[in-house]
């Protein structure tokens, strides 16, 4: 039988909890997320919990991270929520602390993140990444983790974080999970709830279009298929694409034809409505 779920709110009760737990040897899994918690997450506590014997859950609404003030403040929080569905899953230990508490002064670090971080989202908002490579690398010193566990609809964060694991010299496993998609294939996103109906109803068709583009793919250049989704997409009145690259895998550095990579996937953003939804589709993986 699981025992009752620890909610702490101080680093200093989180490093006492995970201390007791290293002491006992047991291994000890992370999922670190900004809370509005959906299916997606819980596929990665579900993992977490498969894999480790201690699972520890950080939610918190990093601002460092947002290079538009709005996009914060409108982030959903649903902290009862929250609780209840990590309750559910068996997580151990979660984390919710207040910005203060995670900052207590301001974290002037600056990452020098290299040619991840530098294509698609690195331009898009400025200053993101060098946000999560704070908050994660916070995290991993609060935790010292096992494994931490990372959704790939955030596709190139995962690279970035690996980087800044390379860098810091971090002795853990990123472990990558699945996209967790609605029934009608749309990625679960915590911004999902901000779509209008309207919008809810056409924005299924990103995923349509990307999975469409992998036959397509196979007879047409790699300029070719970026067309074809772009446009695809672009003919729906509600949305609008940000950026389409097809990139590999490991270094994201957008390729010009296929045989450039053993490793292909097709990164996308794309405004629907006045709601930013990123989406992710593997060509191929050699």
């Amino acid at each position: 039988m699981q025992i009752a779920m620890l909610t702490v709110n101080t680093v200093k009760e989180l490093k006492s909890a995970v201390k007791s737990a290293r002491e006992a040897g047991k291994s000890i899994g992370l999922v670190p997320t900004m809370g509005a918690l959906h299916e997606g997450h819980k596929s990665l506590v579900d993992r977490c919990r498969k894999e480790n014997d201690v699972v520890v859950v950080s939610v918190f609404v990093n601002p460092t991270q947002f290079n538009n003030k709005e996009d914060l403040r409108t982030y959903p929080r649903t902290e009862k929520a929250d609780k209840a569905l990590l309750e559910a899953a068996g997580c151990d230990v979660v984390f919710m602390p207040s910005v203060e508490e995670v900052y207590p002064e301001p974290d002037t670090r600056v990452f020098n993140l290299g040619p991840v971080a530098e294509v698609m989202e690195g331009p898009m908002r400025p200053g993101h990444f060098n946000g999560v490579a704070q908050i994660v690398s916070k995290l991993f010193m609060m935790v010292e983790p096992d494994r931490a566990y990372f959704g790939e609809k955030d596709f190139q964060q995962i690279a970035v974080i690996r980087e800044m694991v390379r860098q810091e010299g971090f002795k853990l496993e990123i472990v990558p999970c699945p996209i967790v998609r609605e029934a009608d294939g749309l990625a679960k996103s915590s911004r999902n709830v901000r779509l209008t109906p309207e919008n809810r109803a056409v924005a299924p068709n990103i995923y349509r279009l990307l999975s469409e583009s992998l036959d397509f793919a196979k007879s047409h250049t790699v300029d070719e298929t970026i067309k074809f989704v772009t446009t695809g997409i672009n003919a729906y009145d509600a949305m609008e694409v940000e950026y389409y690259q097809i990139v590999d895998g490991i270094t994201m550095q957008p390729i010009s034809a296929w045989i450039d990579t053993h490793y292909a996937v097709g990164c996308i953003t794309v405004y629907c409505g006045d709601v930013r939804l990123i989406d992710n589709i593997t060509y191929f993986k050699e």
